[in-house]
């Protein structure tokens, strides 16, 4: 029998997407001149913050973007204030270093018209340890540590719409929720796309309460649920739907495979580096929404557009 030939696809927006890519390379892109650069006055006891969050956000950034230590990202802040014609002042590093254990860090993210589709999932990142070439010539250090970054994409634009930060040892399932609360409560979830991992109680019932359908692949060897929830009705129209046509059907009918498009997304948020420079839960926390937010930034600046034609 013939192997059949591999799919073909084709990009119809080149033009605009070589020049997104080329607005990726600007240092002068990320600057907005109408932005609250130094804090407002508080009205409260205690000395205020000199600089705002944003000011905040926009040096670490850069720190991330580039791979800076914090006194080489206050060297570069300061050159694109100066080529950008800005008298700004800019943080120093030790500021730099004690808010970011505490911002809030802003994620910018675009809106489709019509229910929300989510992918989710998640991937570990290393935060110490020796590099990649150590650990193959003389075996896993015993101070190799990794923490876990949970992702929810929208389907329809690419964004990220929700990101957890938990320990190596935290399952997905019991983060879903969280996940979920992230979403606006005014708008409406379509579907919740996820890996085996989901196929729980707490996420099927976290999915319908907020109104959505899950596209979960049953496990193997799973069985029907007892039918005492709507949890388990929606599982068990899964699970039948699987045997009378077969998990690979399923998983094309359903749409399940387009999760790989999340999976794209967690390379992206590798790109920056296989390992975090922060020690400190919080500025790890931090750095990880720094880095989605670079993501988000990126992706709206212009995506290529993919059709199949053969």
């Amino acid at each position: 029998m013939s192997k059949p030939e591999p799919a073909r696809y084709r990009t119809t927006n080149w033009k605009s997407y070589n020049d997104a890519l080329k607005r990726r390379g600007s240092l002068l892109v990320w600057l907005d001149r109408d932005v609250d650069w130094l804090a407002p006055k508080a009205g409260k006891p205690g000395r205020p913050p000199v600089f705002s969050d944003a000011a905040i956000q926009f040096c670490l950034m850069i720190k991330v973007l580039f791979g800076l230590p914090l006194r080489q990202t206050t060297g570069m802040v300061a050159s694109i204030l100066k080529m950008a014609g800005l008298d700004w002042p800019v943080p120093d590093f030790s500021t730099l270093s004690r808010r970011q254990k505490t911002i809030a860090v802003q994620l910018s993210s675009r809106r489709a018209p019509g229910p929300l589709d989510l992918l989710v999932d998640s991937t570990g990142i290393k935060f110490l340890g020796d590099g990649e070439w150590l650990a193959r010539k003389h075996g896993t250090h015993r101070r190799r540590q990794y923490r876990k970054v949970h992702l929810a994409m929208d389907t329809a634009t690419g964004d990220i719409r929700a990101v957890e930060f938990t320990s190596s040892c935290a399952g997905d399932s019991p983060v879903l929720p969280d996940l979920l609360d992230q979403i606006p409560k005014d708008e409406d979830i379509g579907t919740v796309t996820g890996d085996g991992a989901f196929d729980t109680r707490r996420c099927h019932s976290a999915i319908l309460a907020r109104g959505g359908t899950g596209i979960i692949p049953i496990r193997r060897n799973g069985r029907l649920w007892k039918e005492d929830c709507p949890a388990a009705l929606a599982r068990n129209d899964i699970l039948r739907a699987t045997r009378r046509l077969g998990r690979t059907i399923w998983k094309r009918w359903s749409g399940y495979h387009v999760r790989s498009r999340v999976e794209a997304r967690m390379r992206n948020l590798k790109s920056f580096g296989e390992r975090i420079a922060s020690r400190d839960p919080d500025r790890q926390t931090a750095e990880i929404h720094i880095r989605v937010a670079l993501m988000n930034r990126f992706n709206a600046l212009g995506t290529a557009e993919i059709e199949r034609v053969a």
